[in-house]
């Protein structure tokens, strides 16, 4: 486990940006409809980020297959909460869980999965804090659909452009262009279920 564990977000008084990437497909219908649609499935687990960095890294700044289109979602703060609150890691943990019965258990029945890695930086490297992602399954991702969506931004040319920049050498440029994020104040009583 490294040494800090929080959330970093684009946040407001009652929204927050999460970061997901897609094809062109299920890309083209949710900026066009301001909401996910088919061929979206809600019957998938779909993850969510609130690290652009991390989400870089994971999609290869848009160069994998399936996950070219980089899409900014901004969903209700209430709804973020909501799923952290049904949230079980997906490693078991002492603090958070007890017994590793325990937490199989919980596990096989959450429809929130939170997990955490190494945050990024603009290059790739490890950080020595990680950054959450979490995986909304079957009997949440309705709600994150029909109740928490508020808008859906395509950064894809944004994306374009600090790989651009970042190819030429010029980090610097790029890391001037990256989307704020600062500290997300999770509510106390969900600190020891995220793990933190």
């Amino acid at each position: 486990m490294s040494s800090v564990r929080e959330i970093r977000a684009d946040f407001d008084r009652v929204s927050m940006v999460v970061y997901q990437a897609y094809p062109d497909a299920i890309a083209d219908v949710a900026v066009r409809q301001q909401k996910f649609g088919p061929p979206f499935s809600v019957g998938r687990m779909t993850w969510i980020k609130p690290s652009f960095l991390w989400l870089m890294h994971r999609s290869n700044w848009g160069r994998k297959s399936g996950q070219e289109r980089t899409l900014a979602v901004r969903i209700r703060r209430s709804g973020w909460e909501a799923a952290l609150g049904e949230g079980v890691l997906t490693g078991y943990e002492p603090k958070a869980h007890g017994t590793p019965e325990a937490w199989r258990q919980a596990f096989e029945r959450a429809s929130v999965h939170v997990q955490w890695d190494p945050e990024r930086t603009v290059r790739g490297a490890g950080l020595p804090h990680d950054s959450i992602q979490v995986g909304l399954g079957r009997g949440i991702i309705q709600r994150f659909v029909e109740d928490w969506v508020v808008s859906i931004t395509d950064l894809t040319p944004l994306v374009q452009k600090l790989r651009k920049h970042l190819d030429e050498g010029h980090a610097d440029q790029a890391t001037r262009l990256l989307p704020r994020e600062a500290v997300y104040p999770v509510p106390v009583e969900l600190v020891r279920r995220l793990g933190m």
